[in-house]
């Protein structure tokens, strides 16, 4: 079923409050599907993910944001990942291999 997006329901979704990472894309109207393909390029190719979140035309301080956010709280990450349905493992394995 299609779910129309308005500013009312822009930071909750089916009822709870939508992960701020994903209210920030849904902001600058990155649809659910790029907003898939970036965790899912996160997970697989962190280093690639930086070049895909350059390609959503998010203006920079947005971007700044969204960092802050991410350095205070990076359980967030794991939320935004288990929201759209990705395997969070995959994140931290790719994590790993960044460190070796």
């Amino acid at each position: 079923m299609l779910e129309l997006v308005t500013i009312e329901n822009l930071h909750t979704h089916k009822g709870k409050a939508m992960n701020p990472i994903l209210a920030i894309l849904k902001e600058h109207n990155v649809s659910d599907e790029q907003a898939k393909e970036l965790f899912q390029t996160l997970t697989e190719n962190p280093m690639m993910a930086m070049a895909v979140i350059g390609q959503l035309g998010i203006p920079p301080e947005k971007l700044q944001q969204l960092m802050g956010l991410v350095m205070q709280n990076p359980a967030l990450i794991k939320e935004a990942v288990e929201e759209l349905g990705l395997d969070f493992s995959k994140v931290e394995a790719a994590k790993a291999q960044l460190q070796k």
